[in-house]
């Protein structure tokens, strides 16, 4: 029997039979009447054959129960059905309603199977995600590990760290007490010096009230006018009293504006910087002028290097600044602040600074500037002592507290009168700058020199042209000067001494522009 039935399954005869049902109704309005009726008895004969191996079935079934076996199923089930034509189970149930209960079971079965393939696919997807959830635990074990292992290292090390803190502690204070032993009156003093110390105040009033007075009479020595004939003495005599000076508490804060080392250096590095200008300056164009024709590109060459030269010692300073309140900040005791020790400590060392590094520093970033040029045979050390001198004023200016330094300048841009001077051969309509001669001196956002600049129309942030002639940039006007001031070369035509400016006020008519540099 179970042969015959495992057959019968293996055929799939209902499923055979339903694919053409589906395939009847699906044809059922293109077929003629006649091809309908040959589909429905197609259907019943494979409808019948099927019965007939289920009757067959039946009849192997109830062999197996014996002589009686099956009888009352038979006769309760299969009997009521042969009577109605097989389409009712009774009286008050129609073939439809047998048929909508044959598709709600099928239905049923349907979304039986539909769940069972829903609940294995998310069984897999559950099992997929506990997997890699215990992959990630092992790894976060993993690093919980290690991490345990670090902190152990760390404590110990630390214990061990503690430790030795621990037994210096107690050594140290093991010979305070010897001291404090051996010197039984070393509190009392220390008593006497902390109620000394607080009748110094008025002794330091004195004290301030005498260095005013000091630094008043100072002042109206060295302000009074030199003769001409006698050399200046302000530098040395400025310098000897600078160097001598030191900030003592009660005394006016190195960090103030009036302090007298800032306003006296302040007044000396303005006047060297007005004689860098006017000398300097002009030795470094002659140099120039051995090696290259192009007046315009010597110009450039010498803001390029005044600039680079205030760049590079703002940097270093910055660093010398940063490693001196690094050390002193383990050993700095007193009424004073950090930041009044490091500038004082400044104030008195001045000189350390490395010149010939830093010169070698802007001599490099000047090779690397696209907008300026030598010939092949020349390089920018030919102006080494004009780039030296620089270098040197930069790091003093930087030095002080308030801190003076060169204003940003780039081609083309506005020109701005509070800032720059109109050169001789500007032209004086033009409202951008073509190239700088001397930088402004600024002083935080105050302008403390006026520097110079060329303005010309058309001017652009492209680099100049290549062997351009000295003699184009030059106005038709200083073509025309006196044979006395043609032997100047065109560059020279500025000078500050005052026979030369006389001289030139009185040949030329360009004297706005011969003017000195002032301080403002």
């Amino acid at each position: 029997m179970a042969e015959s039935l495992r057959r019968l399954v293996n055929i799939g005869t209902f499923s055979v039979l339903q694919d053409k049902l589906e395939k009847w109704i699906s044809d059922y309005y293109v077929n003629s009447c006649d091809q309908n009726s040959a589909r429905c008895c197609e259907i019943i004969e494979l409808n019948a054959k099927v019965q007939g191996q289920l009757f067959k079935l039946l009849s192997l079934c109830a062999q197996e129960g014996g002589l009686y076996g099956g009888t009352n199923i038979i006769k309760s089930r299969l009997l009521p059905w042969l009577g109605q034509n097989f389409f009712t189970s009774g009286g008050a149930v129609t073939a439809d309603t047998s048929l909508s209960v044959l598709a709600e079971a099928a239905a049923k079965d349907r979304e039986l199977a539909d769940l069972q393939d829903m609940y294995e696919k998310s069984m897999n997807e559950l099992e997929a995600d506990l997997k890699d959830f215990q992959v990630e635990n092992q790894d976060l074990k993993d690093e919980l590990q290690e991490t345990k292992i670090e902190l152990d290292r760390s404590m110990r090390s630390s214990t061990s760290d503690k430790m030795f803190t621990e037994l210096e502690v107690k050594d140290l204070k093991r010979k305070h007490v010897d001291f404090k032993e051996k010197r039984p009156g070393l509190a009392d003093a220390h008593d006497e010096i902390s109620r000394m110390r607080i009748r110094c105040g008025l002794v330091d009033d004195y004290e301030r009230k005498i260095q005013t007075l000091k630094d008043e009479l100072y002042f109206s020595t060295v302000g009074k006018p030199r003769p001409v004939s006698l050399p200046d003495p302000m530098p040395d005599y400025s310098e000897t009293y600078v160097s001598s000076y030191r900030y003592k508490p009660g005394m006016t804060s190195p960090l103030s504006i009036d302090d007298t080392v800032q306003r006296i250096r302040q007044q000396n590095l303005i006047a060297r910087f007005n004689d860098m200008f006017a000398q300097d300056r002009l030795d470094a164009m002659d140099t120039l002028r051995r090696y290259s024709d192009d007046h315009e590109n010597n110009q450039r060459i010498i803001f390029a290097a005044i600039s680079e030269a205030f760049s590079a010692a703002r940097t270093s300073f910055r660093q010398f600044k940063m490693k001196t309140r690094a050390n002193l900040a383990k050993t700095h005791y007193g009424p004073e602040t950090l930041e009044e020790a490091v500038q004082d400590y400044i104030n008195r060392n001045t000189d350390l600074v490395d010149t010939p590094g830093l010169t070698a520093d802007v001599i490099r970033a000047l090779n690397r500037n696209p907008k300026i040029f030598l010939p092949s045979d020349a390089t920018f050390a030919i102006i080494q002592p004009f780039i030296r001198e620089a270098v040197k004023l930069a790091w003093q200016m930087s030095a002080l507290a308030h801190p003076l330094d060169t204003a940003v300048a780039t081609d083309a841009e506005l020109f701005d009168e509070n800032k720059y001077r109109r050169s001789y051969d500007s032209e004086y309509t033009a409202p951008l700058v073509n190239h700088h001669i001397w930088p402004a001196l600024m002083q935080g956002t105050r302008v403390v020199v006026k520097g110079e600049s060329v303005t010309r129309r058309g001017a652009s942030l492209s680099t100049p042209r290549r062997g351009r002639s000295p003699t184009r940039s030059l106005s038709p006007g200083l073509r025309s000067l006196s044979p006395g001031l043609r032997t100047f070369s065109p560059v020279r035509s500025r000078s500050i001494s005052p026979s030369r400016y006389a001289r030139a006020r009185s040949a030329s008519p360009f004297r706005r522009s011969l003017s000195p540099l002032r301080a403002i």
